[in-house]
């Protein structure tokens, strides 16, 4: 998706269309949002979606379907997995453990030879979400709100003295905010950053950190980092390439 958010229109010829995308602050994120609203949806017959988290409540299939309906499309199905969580800001947070990996695998395996022939069938699939893991209290009125406290969430990337200046957080970081300058990196203010958290959990030396400037106290100096466990920094940065479809 991001190698192509640079076109004014994004086509496909497509009959079934798929967007596969973590969920960020319980929301879609920004650029599957931007992707959707640029991509010309006349062929679609059939469109799915598919959101991996790390286990929490979340809206983004309302966010999806808010920006489809635009173009006169709708999502016929939808499903969550649950994998581990890299977001290390807050107290206590650690990485998922070998055998707790080993589970999510075999548990999302299961869900994925399901979800397989729904999509296969193109049948329609849009259950209520039960298989969360924690729980958001009054979660339906809460989530009105997410797009507005999300304005509120502010924080600030930075590195610490730990840094090596070897430029991976350039590398993986997606949106191009990232920028190595005189061997040092620095967030471009004027650049969104889709909060991957590339940048945070590639680091090979821990050394990039999370400020709060508002709502959270981070903990990432404190805690340790989770990447996945099958995709190398060259492999992400790779998703930056220009390829025509």
């Amino acid at each position: 998706m991001v190698s192509l958010l640079n076109r004014d229109i994004i086509k496909t010829g497509a009959e079934t269309i798929g967007f596969i995308f973590p969920i960020h602050l319980a929301m879609a994120p920004a650029p599957v949002i931007e992707f959707v609203k640029k991509m010309d949806l006349k062929s679609a017959e059939y469109i799915f979606a598919i959101a991996t988290r790390a286990g929490s409540q979340h809206r983004a299939f309302i966010d999806l379907e808010n920006a489809l309906k635009k173009k006169g499309k709708t999502l016929d199905s939808f499903f969550s997995l649950n994998m581990p969580s890299n977001d290390p800001k807050f107290e206590g947070w650690k990485p998922a453990t070998e055998d707790e990996i080993k589970k999510m695998e075999s548990d999302i395996q299961n869900k994925l030879n399901s979800i397989q022939k729904i999509i296969l069938n193109k049948e329609k699939s849009r259950e209520e979400d039960t298989d969360f893991i924690t729980p958001m209290p009054a979660f339906s009125i809460l989530s009105i709100f997410l797009p507005f406290l999300n304005r509120l969430y502010n924080v600030e990337f930075y590195a610490d003295s730990k840094c090596i200046q070897c430029g991976t957080c350039e590398k993986v970081c997606l949106s191009r905010k990232v920028k190595m300058i005189d061997g040092k990196p620095v967030w471009q203010k004027n650049v969104q950053c889709f909060f991957c958290h590339g940048c945070l959990n590639y680091c090979p030396q821990q050394a990039v950190q999370i400020k709060s400037t508002r709502l959270l106290k981070s903990f990432t100096d404190k805690n340790e980092r989770y990447s996945h466990p099958y995709a190398t920094a060259d492999e992400i940065a790779g998703e930056k390439e220009y390829e025509d479809v």
